[in-house]
């Protein structure tokens, strides 16, 4: 087996030389640098990344703790995270806290005991066991999609990326209201984490900014999962005056809601419009297509990497956080028409969000213009929501 000293020879430089290239602990000329990866393409010599950690203190990995990673959403960020660490040069060790406090610090704890160089975590609800952790071990952390800003008091503060949550929430009502309706329902995610607490901000701006008032009643927790949400809509449905249209607040509830409403045998949009929070690439297999607001989720992750490779190469920069924007995704479900020339990708809009013009409105039926104040009609035994395989448990 080729050494590192072979390489060196082979290079024309000394093993110290070898030693900065693939540590990257000192800058190189191109044209030596060059020759060393020739010679280590020539040779076949493989670094051995166990001694190389203890001379550099690094171990070129970094340490990912996302729950419910078999969802659309999270496996997209696994994507994210790890394409942006190979490119880097960097391994990726994954644990699943299972939205879990006492198994995130768990997790949390054998992920830093692997010496990873720094972490990348989503947060459970309550995650002041975890911050404890990584403030007084100080380890460099990045908290992902959901933030803390709401737990200033109880941990320092860490870099932090997630997607804009209010303002595209906000759209999906206004964009509902704009169809007449007047009693929108929103089936909300797990209490506790940021960005439940957001998107239900967001449905309160949207309802103010359509000039509807709030009806608490209206807005039941499906805990961010298929079967809870499955019972929150049906709360929904049984109200004596139930809402005419839902916005369920992530793509696994959607799924949840979809059921509850087949088993009502309700009809979307016909009986009761649907926008969701999350796109998903099944959701426009769903008959009809899911109106919906997609996240960069693969972008997420990748910021990610960059801002945990910034903070390790800059301990003392100041914090930040990073919003990434997301897009109006323009289908059916929500009771506009197929608009002519659209194909799967239906109606992307990628502009700022913005509340639509009357113009581009054109409800599926009449009658949605006429009784959104009304009770739904009795329920029919066609046209049911047709879903693929999906996820029990979705994202935050």
């Amino acid at each position: 087996m080729p050494t590192m000293a072979d390489v060196a020879r082979s290079a024309g430089v000394s093993v110290a030389t070898v030693s900065h290239v693939l540590n990257e602990t000192r800058p190189v000329l191109p044209h030596t640098r060059q020759a060393v990866l020739d010679a280590i393409e020539e040779l076949g010599y493989t670094p051995n990344t166990l001694a190389r950690s203890l001379v550099t203190s690094r171990t070129r990995s970094i340490g990912l703790a996302v729950s419910a990673i078999s969802n659309p959403y999270f496996t997209e960020i696994l994507q994210g995270v790890e394409a942006a660490a190979l490119e880097r040069g960097y391994s990726l060790l994954i644990a699943d806290p299972h939205d879990d406090p006492e198994h995130e610090r768990k997790v949390v704890q054998l992920l830093h005991e692997r010496r990873v160089d720094g972490m990348i975590v989503a947060p459970s609800a309550d995650p002041r066991g975890l911050l404890a952790y990584l403030g007084r071990h100080a380890v460099p952390a990045v908290l992902l999609d959901r933030v803390i800003d709401g737990h200033a008091d109880i941990a320092p503060l860490f870099d932090q990326v997630c997607a804009e949550n209010t303002e595209p929430t906000a759209r999906l009502v206004t964009h509902l209201a704009a169809l007449g309706h007047r009693r929108i329902g929103l089936v909300a995610g797990l209490p506790g984490l940021s960005t439940t607490a957001e998107r239900v901000n967001g449905y309160r701006q949207g309802l103010a900014s359509a000039g509807l008032p709030l009806d608490e009643s209206l807005v039941v927790p499906g805990n961010s999962e298929s079967a809870g949400a499955e019972r929150a809509t049906a709360a929904l449905m049984s109200l004596a005056a139930p809402p005419t249209a839902l916005v369920t607040a992530n793509n696994a509830m959607t799924i949840g809601a979809l059921r509850a409403l087949r088993a009502q045998g309700l009809a979307v949009p016909d009986d009761i419009a649907l926008c969701c929070f999350d796109d998903f690439a099944w959701a426009d297999l769903f008959s009809p297509r899911l109106t919906a607001v997609a996240q960069p989720s693969k972008e997420i992750g990748a910021e990610a990497v960059r801002v945990l490779l910034e903070r390790l190469a800059s301990p003392d920069r100041p914090v930040r956080t990073v919003r990434l924007p997301c897009t109006f995704v323009h289908r059916t479900s929500c009771g506009c028409r197929e608009r002519e020339g659209e194909d799967g990708a239906a109606g992307q809009d990628r502009s700022a969000p913005s509340r639509l013009r009357s113009e581009e409105i054109r409800p599926a039926r009449s009658r949605q213009q006429s009784a959104r104040s009304q009770r739904v009609p009795q329920p029919k035994r066609s046209g049911h929501p047709e879903h693929p395989e999906h996820p029990e448990k979705g994202t935050p």
